[in-house]
């Protein structure tokens, strides 16, 4: 075969062929808020937190227990309207992402708000809590509408409670989703979706601090990592 035409065909191979882009390259929009080796621009107790194996790692111990929740914040912005993913494992106790939350004054490391609540238990993984902020919003398997007095309203279902806990794994990781647009929240645990809320109370926030909790209590290890953040556009009420 000549040569001219060995190329040629060689070139129409290549532009023929199917290929993929392998999901860590392509990221679809979403880009990494913590590099797997420090801190930066996370901000919490010293000595309650660092990075063990490649994760943000938080530790209440039995000797020397925290008084009450501390959480360690994001300060590379606030979120608004925006998707979350991120793989966390839990040893004991109960932990959440806070979203669109706020600072406490006068309180170091204390956070309320919208929070993407998980635990080494039955009953919370999945749900959407306020953290200081009206309670449970949407428990697991439901679809709720809070209403203008601050009442979660249970309007649908996304599934059987005890189900959707089938999928969640103990002591190991697991992938969560948040995905925040206008005043609509949807929770997903390793693809699953586990709540979704509409707040239509006034006291609705639609911006605000990403922040991760280490809750007081019995002694308990929660690690984070691969944590990809996309902000959206962001959408009115």
């Amino acid at each position: 075969m000549p040569r001219c035409l060995q190329f040629s065909l060689l070139a129409l191979l290549f532009v023929l062929m199917p290929f993929s882009i392998d999901a860590d390259e392509k990221n679809d929009g979403f880009v990494s808020i913590f590099d797997g080796k420090t801190l930066g621009h996370w901000d919490g107790n010293p000595k309650l937190w660092s990075v063990e194996d490649g994760a943000i790692t938080g530790v209440n111990s039995k000797d020397d227990p925290i008084p009450g929740n501390t959480f360690i914040i994001w300060r590379g912005g606030q979120t608004a309207d925006f998707e979350l993913k991120l793989q966390y494992k839990i040893v004991g106790g109960n932990s959440g992402i806070q979203y669109r939350s706020f600072e406490v004054p006068d309180n170091k490391w204390v956070v309320g708000g919208y929070q993407a609540d998980f635990e080494a238990g039955d009953r919370f993984s999945g749900i959407l809590y306020g953290e200081r902020f009206r309670g449970v919003l949407a428990d697991r398997g439901q679809k709720t509408v809070i209403n203008e007095e601050g009442k979660p309203e249970v309007v649908g279902s996304v599934g059987d409670s005890e189900e959707i806990g089938t999928h969640i794994k103990k002591e190991d990781w697991n992938d969560y989703h948040i995905i925040a647009r206008g005043n609509h929240f949807v929770h997903k645990i390793n693809g699953v979706v586990t709540c979704e809320c509409t707040d239509e109370d006034d006291a609705a926030r639609d911006k605000g601090i990403l922040a991760l909790q280490l809750h007081a209590g019995p002694p308990m290890k929660v690690q984070f990592r691969k944590i990809l953040y996309k902000p959206l556009p962001q959408k009115k009420k």
